[in-house]
């Protein structure tokens, strides 16, 4: 039995891996800080504040997995600053927490092309995150990078809507991914005695884990 420690779950990813995580019976209990409350999620312990660092900070039970589905884009953070807290300190913020919690497992969403050396911000900032938690030197890091998501948002993205038509078409790991999908092997990773170190999934992957074919 695991006890679960999750942030974004009221996001695309976290939504649907936060309902997985109440159905599983291998999960004993749950902590998912957020900073709005969350609603019709029963057995869940959940500190809210606007300032997620501040939610974090109350949880004190001890955790085995931690996972982190927090993201947003530039245009929705308002600002490059914003964009920074919210995909590279607040995810920081969280591993911290988690490790000092005691968890040996952490799972993050992070994105396709996502590298410290990017000449494209939202795929450096995502690199720089993935840097920054394989520094932290876990027992198990699992980071997994999903091409474009599918799924119903609260808040539509105009480029996503724009875009995915074309991605859906695309081959291999550029192919667009169901966010259910996403949360599906996040899951299935956590709760398997895969490899220990640094697991990088790649979107393709994500799907064939999810579909059980992996």
């Amino acid at each position: 039995m695991s006890q679960v420690l999750i942030t974004g779950g009221t996001g695309l990813v976290g939504d649907h891996l936060l309902r997985m995580l109440i159905q599983e019976k291998r999960v004993s209990g749950i902590a998912a800080p957020t900073r709005r409350p969350l609603a019709d999620i029963p057995d869940v312990f959940n500190p809210h504040d606007p300032q997620l660092t501040d939610a974090l900070a109350q949880v004190s039970t001890p955790v085995d997995i931690a996972f982190c589905c927090l993201g947003t884009t530039r245009r929705e953070a308002g600002s490059k600053e914003a964009f920074v807290h919210a995909d590279y300190t607040l995810v920081i913020d969280t591993a911290l927490t988690a490790k000092k919690l005691g968890a040996s497992h952490f799972l993050v969403v992070s994105a396709l092309g996502a590298s410290a050396h990017s000449p494209f911000f939202y795929n450096k900032v995502k690199g720089e995150m993935e840097e920054a938690l394989i520094a932290q030197q876990w027992p198990r890091l699992t980071i997994v990078r999903p091409s474009m998501l599918l799924g119903n948002r609260q808040k539509r993205r105009f480029n996503e809507s724009l875009m995915a038509p074309l991605f859906q078409l695309l081959p291999g790991n550029w192919k667009s991914i169901d966010a259910r999908d996403v949360a599906r092997a996040m899951l299935r990773e956590a709760l398997s005695p895969s490899q220990e170190g640094v697991n990088i999934i790649p979107s393709g992957k994500l799907r064939e884990i999810a579909q059980g074919e992996a």
